[in-house]
């Protein structure tokens, strides 16, 4: 994914620049089985040789076809050297491919088929989309709240049922089932899931970010996190008052952090 939007952005005939995105790793779907997939947040623009900025307008950043064409000669060439270095391991129903001429039929199926990248502007503004992937790039497959009801054996849980327009309904599986689901998005130990590239890589940021909106003529950037203490950050960005109790309603009230540390009264004798 990486190379493909890096590799058009450059080409002069799409776009001539350098551009700058975030690729998110989720493993899951709604029902945590395992569906790999990748949200990139990518800018509308980058900047060329001479430091420019260029984009090809609001409506358009990369044709589809295009991207869809690199991605899969791209996605594929990788998976055939997978398998020519001996690197993939196949269980359950991928079994038979291991057999080189089933698999030679995979990879003969795969280019066949026209593959459907989602690559669209965000509806309600950049800030928008920030915000909505915010929210759950460092989240796990499952968090309580989705989970409704278990027994010794069974856990129920609520997904969305995308077959019928995003519903939510429960659904009840073994607790040995549930467990094998979610130790499937378990990531291994050091695995990055979120990556930053170009403009937006850790070199480069600072840098390129401030030159980028001297050129379009951007108000200086000041965080709306500035002097903002941890239960107000955590309320503009979740929406959850942590300083209520969510059982009787009451308020927590913060103490200046010269109070926090009361020496203790020694205890009375009786």
């Amino acid at each position: 994914a990486s190379d493909t939007l890096s590799e058009l952005a450059a080409d002069s005939k799409y776009l001539g620049t350098d551009i700058g995105y975030i690729c998110i790793l989720h493993t899951w779907g709604s029902t945590m089985n395992f569906h790999p997939h990748i949200h990139a947040i990518v800018l509308g623009g980058g900047l060329d040789v001479k430091n420019h900025w260029k984009d090809n307008g609001k409506d358009f950043f990369l044709p589809i076809k295009v991207i869809s064409k690199t991605f899969r000669g791209k996605y594929m060439a990788e998976l055939k050297q997978l398998w020519e270095n001996d690197r993939l391991e196949f269980h359950g129903s991928a079994a038979p491919y291991k057999n080189y001429y089933a698999f030679k039929e995979l990879l003969n199926t795969c280019y066949a088929k026209e593959w459907i990248p989602y690559c669209k502007k965000p509806f309600d503004g950049a800030e928008s989309v920030i915000r909505y992937l915010g929210k759950y790039t460092h989240r796990i497959a499952i968090s309580n709240y989705r989970i409704k009801d278990m027994t010794e054996s069974t856990v129920t849980f609520s997904a969305k049922d995308y077959k019928n327009q995003g519903l939510w309904k429960e659904i009840t599986i073994s607790g040995e089932e549930f467990i094998r689901r979610f130790l499937m998005h378990v990531p291994p130990k050091r695995f990055v899931r979120i990556r930053h590239y170009g403009l937006l890589s850790s070199r480069n940021k600072k840098k390129k970010i401030t030159l980028c909106r001297n050129i379009l003529g951007c108000k200086k950037y000041i965080s709306k996190l500035k002097d903002m203490d941890t239960p107000a950050i955590i309320r503009l960005l979740y929406n959850k008052d942590i300083c209520k109790c969510s059982s009787c309603g009451g308020k927590i009230i913060p103490l200046p952090t010269e109070q926090h540390f009361i020496k203790p009264k020694p205890h009375m004798l009786c």
